[in-house]
């Protein structure tokens, strides 16, 4: 196993680097007029302070409603978001895994969402689950059906090796491309640790 890490040293520091110099996001305040992203749109958030259940809801084609408290600070705004990141992306991935797990042959014994600081994706091959980053659900749709495939590709071939890079071209041509647009796309304004990885 430590060869095998030390054998890959310096694709991941490449890998950390490139993450350490994506756009960044300006810090979030969670104010009516700031702007967000979901699916790779970006959004006008209206807060609208109630003494109800906080709640988000898109309005139209750029609008990002967030019902809140007044009590809430920014901080638990952004949770109330967050949270709301986390139920659609549960919802626009599920399909997406059970379909290419499908066509790629393979079966998953879980998956996950985290909020990743270093990585968009990630693959227990032993436990055979995966994890998506949070923050997909701010890219465009074809970077979370990249992840997925790219995860699951894992559960046959470990390594970014020719056979891997064979089998993506195989079942998503374009994920060259697509791997592209996702680390071109501005990450959280979160203060992210230098290292990680494009996928």
């Amino acid at each position: 196993m430590r060869v095998a890490v030390i054998g890959r040293l310096r694709w991941i520091h490449r890998q950390r680097e490139a993450f350490s110099h994506q756009a960044r996001e300006s810090e979030r305040e969670m104010v009516s007029g700031e702007s967000h992203y979901y699916l790779g749109r970006r959004y006008r958030l209206a807060l609208v302070v109630s003494e109800g259940r906080s709640k988000v809801a898109l309005l139209g084609r750029n609008v990002l409603e967030l019902e809140a408290r007044p009590d809430l600070s920014a901080m638990q705004r952004e949770r109330v978001l967050l949270g709301w990141y986390r139920e659609r992306l549960r919802e626009f991935a599920g399909p997406l895994i059970e379909s290419w797990q499908a066509a790629l042959g393979v079966s998953v014994e879980g998956w996950g969402i985290r909020k990743m600081k270093t990585r968009w994706g990630s693959c227990n091959t032993d436990a055979r689950r995966i994890w998506l980053n949070l923050e997909l659900m701010k890219k465009p749709p074809e970077c979370i059906e990249y992840l997925v495939v790219h995860e699951l590709v894992h559960l046959l071939i470990r390594h970014h090796d020719e056979r891997f890079q064979a089998l993506m071209d195989r079942h998503l041509p374009r994920w060259r491309a697509i791997r592209t647009t996702l680390n071109a796309e501005p990450l959280t304004s979160e203060s992210w640790n230098s290292g990680g990885c494009n996928e």
